[in-house]
């Protein structure tokens, strides 16, 4: 089987480019906190994000900021102010995944089985 320029007999899928993308944006929400910074909001609070992902508990979002932040894949901006305020946005590095995250968007689009459409938009 081959990806991109690799073959993959007898390789470590974590040893190639594919590999180190998917270690960057794999998880459950790491996606979605960049879409929604990618959006219209570019520069979102905490409690933002956490409202408009709204299923992701305290924790999580924290740990997945955290993560995407020493990816440099987001910039963290604290403010010193009383309450404290932090921003969170897309770093040059994040915004060059947003492409590849929109292609994956429209291959979801073109592709979603009608099954699929119909469970999700019950009449």
């Amino acid at each position: 089987m081959h990806i991109g320029n690799y073959s993959l007999t007898g390789v470590d899928l974590k040893d190639t480019g594919f590999g180190y993308t998917l270690s960057l944006v794999g998880g459950k929400y790491k996606m979605i906190v960049m879409y929604w910074l990618a959006g219209e909001n570019k520069v979102m609070r905490y409690n933002e994000l956490k409202r408009s992902i709204g299923t992701i508990s305290f924790k999580t979002l924290s740990v997945t900021l955290k993560e995407l932040e020493q990816d440099q894949l987001i910039i963290r901006t604290e403010y010193p102010q009383v309450p404290p305020k932090v921003e969170y946005r897309l770093s040059a590095r994040g915004q060059s995944l947003i492409p590849i995250l929109d292609m994956m968007c429209d291959w979801g689009e073109q592709n979603q089985l009608e099954q699929d459409v119909l469970e999700s938009n019950p009449l």
